[in-house]
């Protein structure tokens, strides 16, 4: 019997279409740049429902609501009928690490370039004409992720519980590099509910029936492991001097016409530091994994669900194709934090409970002391101005260590924990320096400005005192802060308002369209006289300059006793191209402004001779309810350019609007972060 496929689809009634679109043509995004269509997208099943396949994972930024609204209006379906499917290494699209502020910058079009696809294979196949559901990009959608929270869905992985589960702890060194001595597991072996005591090499884990169990296994089996402490570590604020005379090599980011910066009455110069910071995420890393018929299924809260799988299968001696990785979203997680090795632990802990899912929760103290911090920096900037007030040369020179340690992958698993410390280590992979436009600690370390002559070097320290890698970011935080401090210092002394000095200094239509919008929106002729007490303070950047625009205005109020600093309202203008979701767009710059208020004011790691001192939030405070500012966004919308991320747009241009606020109220310059009363001083 001779049936044609369409005619054999209407007939059966019921057929999931699913859209595979490795090896097909170029499309393009709405800027008009080719962008290769690529992995499984879309699965469109018999009840009209779509599934969206995510490529990156959902962190609570609102990426996967976005891309659900790019798919509903390319395929002409109701928004309510898509369905997000989380990333899954069974079956989900390859797409490395959700980092960066790229993700709408790279998934939209790919999402968009299969659902058009999708639409043209449902009119081949039914031969009918999708709905042409009113079109919901641009428009302020509630995120997908937000009803589950707000009722009390198990929406994170500490909340993940599987039948039959078993759990564990992790007893960590009390400093990095040290080494056990001696190590007396015998007591805690018989004590209730505990099914393993693991000793792998510097590796100690303890496996039992309940968490309470192996909490308190843990606790009795801590002052039985003795260790041998290295003291090794810079103290203090001498991490600075350290980072100047540490091994490191000096990598031209860029040279531009001829810098001369030698000393006459023109010439000024300023150094500015950051501190070791902490992700401190919210709540503590955790993961679950379970081994069974000599498969390893893994959920975890890591940015990178393929990486991961390479990397600890490589760690544990599997194959990849023995290990599934699934993201399930953390109660707190961005940039490298705790989530890939609470992940590797637990895999390996799993091996020895095969059958039983095990989950892994780590302890506060964990967080603090293990995660990969935010590395220090120092910059020193020059300038020189030329008789009509402009920057005739410009150099810039910053020292800090590698801003990346993720395991990305076979080649990199040494990076985790576990494989560092099992008796047989992995090797630790040499530091690698992230190249520009992203950059490492570079990033953002090249101006927007258009100086005639510029120079800026990046001094990549190899010798590495602390477990570091990506903080939300990563230098761009440091950088911006340094560029945007000097430009207020160099608009004061040229006697220039700080939004007409950069201005003189721009070449780049959308940059400038922001700054005007800003001063209009802030009244910023309005604002207070110098040295009130109350200030205001300007910053701008584009992250990495190659994504959104953001300018800043802070006002704040300094203590004139205490010196403690009260912010009152931060004011954003930011143009991001294309807007998918106003209000999540919104959120995210709310959110950076928060967090770097919190990382400016407040945070910092400090470090003793042996190990961090900050282990938990009495020793590392942040930003409290309370201190939060009244935040405002105003968002230039572009509906023919392409989206741009905005995720760590902010970091940079707050610290810096704080810092030049703070000049505003009081008349003191404060170059070294965080912005504690002691910096008064």
């Amino acid at each position: 019997m001779s049936v044609s496929r369409r005619e054999f689809i209407r007939s059966s009634g019921a057929v999931v279409v699913y859209f595979s679109l490795a090896g097909c043509e170029q499309s393009q995004d709405v800027a008009g740049k080719d962008v290769a269509i690529h992995d499984n997208r879309i699965r469109i099943n018999p009840d009209g429902s779509v599934e969206l396949f995510m490529g990156k994972v959902e962190l609570g930024q609102g990426i996967g609501t976005a891309l659900a609204q790019i798919a509903a209006d390319e395929l002409g379906v109701a928004f309510e009928q898509i369905r997000l499917l989380t990333v899954d290494t069974d079956f989900s699209p390859d797409e490395a690490y959700t980092f960066s502020s790229i993700s709408i910058q790279q998934s939209g079009p790919k999402v968009r370039a299969a659902a058009a696809k999708a639409r043209e294979y449902q009119q081949q196949l039914f031969g009918n004409q999708p709905a042409n559901e009113p079109g919901v990009v641009g428009k302020s959608i509630q995120r997908l992720d937000i009803p589950g929270k707000v009722f009390g869905d198990a929406s994170f992985i500490q909340d993940l519980r599987l039948d039959h589960m078993v759990h564990a702890r992790v007893l960590r060194p009390p400093a990095e590099r040290a080494v056990i001595q001696s190590m007396d597991s015998a007591p805690v072996v018989t004590m209730p509910g505990v099914l393993r005591v693991v000793r792998d090499g510097n590796f100690v884990g303890v496996i039992a029936e309940r968490e309470g169990q192996a909490r308190a296994a843990a606790t009795a089996l801590a002052p039985l492991i003795h260790w041998r402490l290295p003291e090794d570590l810079p103290d203090g604020d001498e991490v600075y001097n350290w980072l100047k005379t540490a091994n490191s090599r000096t990598e031209e980011i860029v040279a531009h016409g001829s810098v001369d910066v030698s000393e006459s009455d023109s010439y000024y110069q300023a150094t500015y530091r950051r501190p070791y910071q902490a992700h401190a995420s919210i709540s503590p890393s955790a993961a679950v994994a379970l081994f069974q018929d000599s498969k390893l299924t893994l959920w975890s809260h890591a940015q990178g669900m393929y990486p991961l799988r390479d990397a600890i299968a490589h760690t544990l001696g599997l194959s990849p194709g023995d290990v599934r990785c699934v993201h399930k979203e953390a109660s707190g997680c961005f940039g490298h934090n705790g989530a890939d090795d609470a992940a590797c632990d637990v895999a390996a802990l799993a091996l020895e409970m095969p059958g039983r899912p095990v989950r892994l929760q780590w302890e506060r103290d964990d967080e603090f002391l293990w995660e990969p911090l935010g590395p220090a920096m120092q910059i020193e900037t020059q300038a020189v101005l030329d008789t009509n007030g402009k920057i005739s040369s410009w150099q810039y020179d910053l020292w800090s260590c590698p801003h990346a340690s993720r395991p990305r992958g076979a080649d990199s698993a040494g990076h985790l924990i576990y494989a560092k410390h099992k008796k047989n280590p992995l090797p630790e992979p040499p530091p690698y320096s992230i190249p520009q436009p992203s950059g490492g600690s570079d990033r953002n370390s090249v101006p927007l400005y258009a100086f005639e002559n510029v120079q800026v070097n990046k001094h990549f320290v190899t010798d590495i005192p602390v477990r570091g890698s990506s903080l939300r970011g990563l230098g761009a935080y440091g950088n911006v802060f340094a560029i945007e401090s000097f430009m207020d210092e160099l608009a004061k002394t040229s006697a220039a308002d700080p939004f007409e000095f950069r201005r003189r200094h721009l070449d780049d239509a959308r940059a400038i369209e922001v700054l005007d919008r800003l001063q209009e929106i802030t009244k910023w002729q309005s604002r207070p006289q110098p040295g009130t007490g109350m200030g205001w303070g300007l910053a701008f950047a584009r992250f990495k300059n190659v994504s959104s625009y953001l300018g800043l205005v802070v006002q704040l109020r300094v203590n004139a006793y205490s010196k403690a600093v009260q912010l009152i309202k931060a004011t954003a203008v930011c143009d991001a191209g294309l807007v998918i979701n106003p209000d999540g767009l919104k959120a995210q710059i709310e959110g950076g402004i928060i967090q770097s208020s919190s990382w400016t004011l407040k945070e910092q790691v400090s470090l003793s001779n042996i190990a961090r001192e900050a282990r938990d939030w009495i020793s590392y405070p942040i930003l409290r309810f309370n201190e939060v500012p009244d935040v405002e966004v105003v968002l230039i919308n572009r509906p023919d350019e392409k989206s741009l991320g905005v995720g760590e747009t902010a970091q940079g241009p707050t610290a810096a609007a704080i810092a030049n606020a703070i000049f505003h109220a009081t008349g003191k310059r404060l170059r070294q972060l965080p912005f504690t009363p002691d910096r008064f001083e």
